[in-house]
């Protein structure tokens, strides 16, 4: 029996097949960014002030600020598109799932900046944080309600088809009422 709201059958399988390996394949890629050690002379201290180091940033000019800025919007900006996709639902609130899927790209940041602290070469960051939940907040707003309102619609023609019963490429069969069945 399938579920309320969700992607129908076959169709949903491989939707969260696809969302599940996409989503471990960018998480594999965030760890390997995130939580390598770095060769580097010396390390800047951690940056537990917020927005002191986009103010730094900023200050460096605008293409190196755009550079970094935009990182870390992107770093976990996919996330915003595929915790949606794992979970398949075409019938949520949109603001449920706005919330849901920045908690818990808020929870992924802050796992890694944690993380981060016993790494050689890599400082933890509350700007990082920051950006990176913007940034799944974004991707989420942008993409997921419609992406979800086009898939609904599909689906909704799907269900529509299936409804109506299809007669024979060539039409019906003519009968003739009068003529009887041999015995």
């Amino acid at each position: 029996m399938q579920r309320q709201g969700s992607i129908g059958g076959s169709a949903a399988f491989r939707v969260r097949a696809t969302g599940s390996v996409l989503l471990v394949v960018h998480l594999v890629f965030v760890a390997w960014c995130t939580l390598r050690p770095l060769d580097v002379p010396w390390v800047m201290p951690s940056n537990l002030r917020p927005f002191a180091g986009i103010r730094a940033d900023l200050e460096l000019g605008w293409p190196q600020a755009a550079c970094r800025i935009g990182g870390g919007l992107a770093l976990l900006a996919p996330l915003g598109v595929l915790l949606p996709l794992v979970h398949g639902r075409l019938h949520v609130s949109p603001l449920a799932s706005l919330v849901r899927t920045v908690t818990a790209g808020a929870l992924l940041s802050l796992a890694i900046e944690l993380l981060q602290t016993g790494v050689p070469g890599q400082v933890v960051d509350v700007d990082s944080l920051l950006l990176n939940t913007v940034g799944v907040a974004l991707a989420h707003t942008a993409v997921v309600p419609a992406a979800r309102a086009r898939l609904r619609h599909r689906a909704e023609r799907r269900a529509d088809r299936a409804d109506r019963p299809e007669e024979p490429a060539q039409g019906r069969t003519p009968t003739i009422p009068r003529v009887g069945i041999a015995p």
